[in-house]
């Protein structure tokens, strides 16, 4: 992520457009913002748009408990094509007759679940210590590595048999290659199928709608690290605690037992992620200085 200026800890949700790298959009970010630390919880394709999480200074340490959040995306997705890239950057070659939508339902029925993904060829995921989309485009036969993701949701939102045009609201866990779904829902009506466009519009429970373009960052702008933990539990530590807790020392759990991270807070602000146990609140990532 790169060192730069000290700054408040802080979360902005931004909208990222269609063109640039999610690599382009912290960038974007982190010089508006006078190059503190900066980064995200999860990559977009260059073609597809929608919500990042970007994390500054210090928050960028709890980028592990975001990125594990399921996500919700809006695809379109063309059938009866296929793209050897999974999206609209191709090569772009003829599929099969189109299905019915009682067909197309019943096949988006059959992706929930927990299923075995082979990750796209052209991916970054590294194959003998290299990315697989280098070797792909160099013609390299590669074994593509699977994956068991989860897939929570696949709700059909529209279809126009006509044209072979789809669109699916997909719910699914952290790492989901949601190109690759839209092929491998083509494969298995027999007519191939690509994503078109993409949007992820929900990281757990925070919603693009809350998000800016990445040309409204600006110093001060954002949330505190706070508001994007709320899926894990919080508690509130009176001063003591709190000045125990800045200096990475364990503290009493007032909740007496507990299991799994809590985010520990002092007036509204988080201070830090502690693992719980034997009573205890243990520092794992601390925020305040």
């Amino acid at each position: 992520m790169g060192k730069g200026v000290d700054v408040p800890p802080r979360a902005i949700l931004v909208d990222k457009p269609a063109g640039p790298t999610s690599h382009d959009v912290v960038a974007t970010c982190r010089r508006a913002l006078g190059r503190p630390r900066t980064g995200h919880t999860g990559t977009l394709d260059p073609f597809a748009t929608g919500l990042m999480v970007i994390l500054v200074g210090r928050a960028t340490r709890i980028a592990p408990f975001v990125s594990g959040l399921d996500k919700t995306y809006v695809a379109g997705i063309r059938l009866g094509q296929r793209s050897e890239s999974g999206d609209p950057e191709g090569p772009i070659t003829p599929g099969g007759p189109l299905p019915d939508e009682a067909a197309l339902r019943d096949a988006l029925g059959a992706m929930v679940g927990e299923i075995d993904q082979r990750v796209p060829a052209l991916s970054a995921v590294k194959v003998e210590g290299e990315r697989l989309y280098r070797r792909t485009r160099r013609g390299e036969e590669v074994e593509r590595p699977t994956r068991k993701v989860v897939v929570e949701r696949a709700d059909l939102v529209s279809y126009d048999p006509m044209t072979g045009h789809a669109v699916v609201e997909f719910r699914c866990g952290s790492g989901t290659y949601v190109r690759q779904l839209a092929a491998d829902l083509g494969e298995a009506l027999g007519c191939g199928a690509y994503c078109h466009d993409l949007r992820r519009t929900e990281v757990g429970a925070l919603a693009v709608s809350a998000a800016i373009a990445p040309e409204e960052v600006a110093p001060g702008c954002g949330v505190d690290p706070l508001d994007v933990l709320g899926h894990i539990p919080r508690v509130d530590l009176v001063d003591h605690a709190a000045g125990e807790v800045r200096h990475g020392r364990r503290v009493p759990d007032p909740r007496g037992a507990g299991e799994g991270p809590v985010a520990l807070a002092s007036a509204g602000s988080l201070l830090a992620i502690a693992e719980t146990g034997d009573g205890l609140l243990r520092p794992r990532v601390v925020l305040a200085g």
